[in-house]
């Protein structure tokens, strides 16, 4: 698996951009009042949504060190060898039956 170096953050600053610029022009239209039922449900999850898009960013912009980073990449590289070697095992079982 290779490893991806994050050399520039100006692709998650950009995305962060949309993501404020669609929940500041969708918050006053969305209807939170008590009879809107669906609608106001439907409102306050895709503002729960565009608020955890924003914190990711944020988070990568601001929280993410190249040591944790790092980190991150050797935890997901050992994930994909033990989900190899899940496959390689059921492989062989099936070829034992």
């Amino acid at each position: 698996m290779k490893t991806v170096k994050r050399a520039s953050k100006w692709k998650n600053v950009i995305y962060l951009i949309l993501a404020l610029a669609m929940l500041v022009y969708a918050l006053p239209l969305i209807s939170f009042e008590p009879g809107a039922g669906f609608v106001s449900w439907f409102g306050a999850v895709w503002a729960g949504f565009a608020f955890l898009v924003i914190g990711a960013h944020l988070y990568f912009i601001l929280g993410v060190s190249e040591e944790k980073q790092r980190e991150l990449d050797k935890i997901r590289r050992a994930k994909y060898r033990e989900w190899q070697l899940q496959w390689q095992e059921r492989g062989e079982q099936r070829e034992n039956v």
